[in-house]
C-alpha cells in the first residue's frame, strides 16, 4: 500500500440539503470524516492528506464567513465560533505540513478535533436558524 492522498470531494448540492448552512455543515462533516479516515490509515495522515484538507478548509471557511452576512444573531454567534474552530483546523494542518512523524500525526489529531468542534458548532447554527424560522412560522 502507497501513501494516497485522500480525495476531497467538491462541496456538491446534496438535494436533502436545503439551504446554505446545510450546505456548509455537509462539507464540514465531510472534510471530518476524510481526516478521520487519514488517521486511521496505516502509517498515519501523510502531506498530501494535509494539501487536500487544506484546500477543502478553506473554501468550507469562506462560505461559513461568506453566510455571515445573511444570519440572525444567534446563528451568526454560532457561525463564528465555527470559523474560529475551521481556522485553527487550517492551521494544525499547515503546522503539519512543516512537520514528519508523530509531530505530523499530533498536528492531524489535532485538526481533527477542532473539525469536529466546527461541525458541532455549524450543527447548533442549523438548529438555531431553524427554531427562528418555527418561531416565526408560529405566529
Amino acid at each position: 500500500m502507497g501513501n494516497q492522498a485522500v480525495k476531497s470531494a467538491p462541496i456538491s448540492a446534496d438535494p436533502k440539503v436545503k439551504d446554505a448552512l446545510g450546505h456548509i455543515r455537509s462539507a464540514a462533516q465531510e472534510l471530518h470524516g476524510a481526516i478521520s479516515d487519514a488517521m486511521t490509515k496505516r502509517g498515519g495522515a501523510t502531506k498530501a492528506d494535509l494539501e487536500s484538507f487544506g484546500q477543502k478548509i478553506k473554501t468550507i471557511t469562506d462560505s461559513a464567513k461568506t453566510s455571515l452576512n445573511t444570519q440572525n444573531a444567534a446563528v451568526k454567534k454560532e457561525m463564528t465560533d465555527a470559523v474560529g474552530h475551521l481556522e485553527a483546523t487550517q492551521k494544525q494542518v499547515n503546522e503539519g505540513l512543516k512537520t514528519t512523524g508523530s509531530k505530523l500525526q499530533t498536528s492531524v489529531r489535532q485538526a481533527l478535533a477542532d473539525a469536529r468542534a466546527s461541525v458541532q458548532k455549524i450543527s447548533e447554527a442549523v438548529a438555531a436558524q431553524r427554531s427562528a424560522a418555527s418561531s416565526k412560522s408560529g405566529k
